[in-house]
């Protein structure tokens, strides 16, 4: 594990905060001052100005209803409001699994363990959405619902800064649609992937605007009830599958 990674999941310090450290020559492992190419290997002790960082033998995982107008980031350059600005404190040193938009609502799962976020997010665990776009939903839509899309120009739907121009989908896991009509149509869509506003761009592709999306579930985990803008730990059950579905890909977390 880089050293600072395993800071980063054992202390209240985040990676960024990590590498300063480091720099400041403020960290240890045993008793040779460590350096930003420093390896740490396993049973290596490692100590912050003299005091030993305790490797965790458990994590935690929390689910957020994250409502529109805040950013899944720690911090951004124009100070628009980031979910951290309303997580509390305890919460402030979590990683989050994936991102939702600005505009974007719903389940947002945040975990004290990088190993844990890490194969969340690269995992192809199902991710349900509901949408509401303007306009009808078109055969040459569903056509590519149903056997995915290559898109040499995916900007629309994209962010105006976005250096991503041409992006390929696969086909939606499923589908459900819930309205259609010339001024407005629900769906529900459920993908194995999360790439950068992929459904926003996908829609996108066929003159659509995304006008709501909520994420609904995240593998094992759904938002059911929680209200908008709290917090829940994960429950017995959610935590249970989580380790089955860690041994099965045999992620070491500790």
């Amino acid at each position: 594990m880089r050293l600072n990674q395993f800071i980063a999941h054992n202390s209240k310090y985040s990676r960024r905060e990590a590498d300063k450290l480091i720099e400041q020559g403020r960290v240890n492992i045993e008793k040779h001052k460590a350096t930003a190419h420093s390896v740490l290997h396993k049973n290596e002790r490692v100590f912050i100005d003299g005091k030993r960082v305790m490797p965790k033998e458990h994590f935690t995982c929390i689910v957020y209803h994250k409502p529109k107008g805040e950013l899944t980031s720690k911090s951004d350059d124009r100070n628009r409001r980031v979910i951290y600005d309303s997580l509390e404190g305890k919460f402030k040193h979590f990683v989050y699994v994936g991102r939702l938009d600005f505009a974007s609502e719903g389940l947002l799962i945040l975990t004290d363990s990088t190993p844990v976020a890490k194969a969340l997010m690269d995992s192809m665990l199902e991710r349900v959405y509901l949408l509401k776009i303007n306009g009808a939903i078109t055969k040459p839509m569903i056509e590519a619902f149903e056997n995915g899309l290559v898109c040499e120009n995916a900007r629309a739907g994209g962010h105006s800064k976005s250096k991503i121009n041409a992006m390929e989908f696969a086909p939606f896991a499923r589908y459900e649609i819930l309205k259609n009509d010339n001024r407005y149509s629900k769906l529900k869509v459920t993908l194995t992937e999360g790439k950068n506003r992929e459904l926003r761009r996908f829609f996108g592709a066929f003159g659509r605007e995304v006008l709501d999306l909520r994420r609904l579930s995240y593998g094992f985990v759904s938002l059911n009830a929680l209200p908008c803008g709290k917090v829940r730990y994960f429950n017995k059950d959610e935590y249970k599958a989580l380790h089955q579905f860690l041994q099965a890909n045999k992620i070491q977390v500790n």
